[in-house]
């Protein structure tokens, strides 16, 4: 297990296939979803590290990573508030991080910084894919090329916002750690998350990160991914992509639905899609080979 300090905070990161010094493959980055982790990634990372020196690492706030930062993000002051003593809040961490986007976005850029990883793929999924488009247009000279799974453009819905922000906000506070013990949750867990079934481990990962969030960085990541400011930009930020991109949709995809990953494509001639059958949001998880076809298709 390895940590490094990113702006500050403490980021756990692992490689599959370890760079040699002759550099001999080009590296592939992973970026996970909301409250996920590296771990679900791992499998997918190994099938590639014939080809890839595979980095994997866990965002701020989720998975093994640390989550304290500055709170300047208005809907969590008061949650700041009622958490620590005003004593506690007048000191100020080593930086001033937000959960914008595109503060970790930033994070990205100042991690392959303390690495000394000029220039990468991508590989990144659902928020994490939001993630990794703000940085291809932040940083586009650092990576080659990238694959965007079950990401999308959505079209704003007040209503619709402030019933996901309820719901969200009231699954982020109840979060006893004890569920993960019940039999069978960890299925009912993932049921909207899936089409096809995965493996009882991989099910049992994502219920263990999710328990573990960070509560800021899980209720924060909320509000700005999915949001009227996420919205409005997001379009032109699939028209400004200059780097080559695949993105692979799930056909029966409930938290992404595909129709807003084709919305997302029709922005840029750099962005290839690719629906997969039978698939929702893990394609990579539910069709593994399909999708590592689709991926090496891609990169080939």
């Amino acid at each position: 297990m390895s940590y490094i300090q990113v702006r500050g905070v403490e980021h756990y990161y692992e490689w599959i296939e370890q760079p040699s010094g002759s550099q001999s493959k080009p590296v592939m980055v992973f970026i996970h979803g909301w409250a996920g982790s590296a771990r679900y990634w791992q499998s997918t990372a190994q099938a590639l590290s014939g080809r890839f020196d595979c980095l994997l690492y866990d965002m701020r706030g989720f998975g093994r990573s640390q989550g304290k930062a500055m709170v300047r993000f208005p809907q969590l002051n008061a949650i700041a508030s009622e958490k620590v003593g005003k004593a506690d809040v007048e000191v100020k961490p080593q930086t001033e991080l937000t959960y914008e986007l595109e503060e970790y976005a930033d994070d990205l850029a100042a991690f392959l910084d303390s690495l000394g990883l000029v220039k990468v793929y991508i590989n990144a999924h659902s928020m994490g894919a939001s993630i990794a488009t703000l940085f291809m247009n932040r940083y586009p000279q650092r990576v080659e090329k990238a694959i965007l799974t079950c990401s999308g453009v959505f079209e704003y819905d007040k209503k619709a916002f402030e019933a996901f922000y309820k719901f969200g906000g009231y699954v982020v506070k109840f979060r006893p750690k004890w569920l993960s013990k019940i039999p069978f949750v960890d299925q009912i867990f993932m049921a909207r998350f899936l089409y096809r079934s995965i493996p009882a481990k991989e099910r049992q990962a994502f219920l263990e990160d999710f328990l573990v969030a960070d509560y800021e960085a899980a209720l924060g990541t909320i509000f700005t991914s999915v949001s009227k400011y996420q919205a409005e930009i997001m379009p032109g930020e699939f028209e400004k992509l200059t780097v080559p991109t695949l993105l692979v949709a799930g056909e029966y995809d409930k938290i992404i639905p595909a129709k807003l990953g084709k919305r997302a494509a029709e922005f840029s001639n750099n962005v290839e899609l690719v629906v997969m059958k039978n698939t929702a949001h893990f394609p990579m998880l539910e069709d593994v080979d399909t999708y590592l076809k689709v991926v090496g298709g891609f990169l080939n």
